[in-house]
C-alpha cells in the first residue's frame, strides 16, 4: 500500500514519519495559495502524477479551494482520500459526496468502514488501541496495536510504563496534552480545547479497554 500525504503548509510531517514505518509513504508540499479566493487552481502535472500513485491520499491542505480541486481531480484515481484539514459542515458534505472521501473530526478517530483499502490503512492508524502487561498493579509493557497518525499513542505508551494501574486511563489522557498535537490547527472556527479533549478521551478510552482485557485474561488464566 502507498500513502501520499499532501500539504500546503507545515502540517503532515509527523504523520509521514509515523506512517512510513508501516507503509510506503510520500510527503508532498505544495505552494500555499497567495489568496483565500482562487478563480483558477493550478496543480503541476508532475505533482498530479505523484498524487495519483496513492492508494490512500491524506490531505493536510488548509486552503479549501485547493482541497476541493484535489478531491475533484483525484477521487477516481486513488483508493481513498482522508481530508485532515477542513472547515464547515457544508464543505464536509460536499467532498464526502464523492463517495471515497472521509473528513474526520480528528485524525485519531478513524475506524474501519468496510472499504478494503481504507480498512487496511485504519487497521494501523486511527483511533488508538493498545494492549498492556502488568505485574503487582503496575504497567510493565504497552503494545500499540493502532496509533494515531501523528504517533502520539507511542508517546503516551512509553510514558505509562511503570505507572500504577489505578488511575492509568486518566493519566494517559492527561499525558497526551504534553504531546504537541496539531489537531486543533486542522480546523478553523472550532474549539481548540474541545479538540484536545477529544484526543485525550480517545487515549483514555484505549487504556480503559486495555485494562479490561488484561483483567479478563488474568481471570481466565487463574481458572485454568
Amino acid at each position: 500500500m502507498k500513502v501520499v500525504i499532501v500539504t500546503d503548509g507545515t502540517y503532515g510531517e509527523r504523520a509521514h514519519e509515523t506512517i512510513s514505518k508501516e507503509f510506503e509513504s510520500e510527503y508532498i508540499a505544495m505552494e500555499p495559495p497567495s489568496s483565500m479566493f482562487m478563480d483558477n487552481v493550478e496543480i503541476p502535472e508532475e505533482t498530479l502524477k505523484q498524487l495519483e500513485s496513492a492508494d490512500i491520499l491524506v490531505t493536510y491542505v488548509l486552503h479549501p479551494d485547493l482541497t476541493l480541486e484535489l478531491v475533484e481531480r483525484l477521487h477516481d484515481k486513488v483508493g481513498w482520500i482522508i481530508v485532515g484539514a477542513w472547515r464547515g459542515e457544508g464543505f464536509k458534505n460536499q467532498v464526502e459526496s464523492f463517495g471515497n472521501v472521509t473528513c474526520p473530526e480528528n485524525m485519531c478517530d478513524l475506524e474501519e468502514n468496510g472499504n478494503p483499502i481504507f480498512d487496511e490503512f485504519v487497521s494501523n492508524f486511527g483511533k488508538p488501541v493498545v494492549e498492556i502487561e502488568c505485574k503487582d498493579g503496575k504497567v510493565t509493557d504497552v503494545q500499540v496495536l493502532r496509533t494515531s497518525p501523528c504517533g502520539s499513542t507511542f508517546f503516551v505508551a512509553d510514558e505509562m510504563i511503570g505507572k500504577n494501574l489505578e488511575g492509568l486511563p486518566v493519566l494517559a489522557g492527561l499525558r497526551i496534552q504534553h504531546y504537541p498535537c496539531r489537531a486543533p490547527k486542522m480546523r478553523l472556527f472550532t474549539d481548540d480545547e474541545c479538540k484536545k479533549e477529544m484526543a485525550a478521551n480517545f487515549h483514555k478510552d484505549a487504556f480503559e479497554e486495555a485494562i479490561k482485557r488484561a483483567e479478563k485474561s488474568k481471570k481466565l488464566r487463574m481458572k485454568n
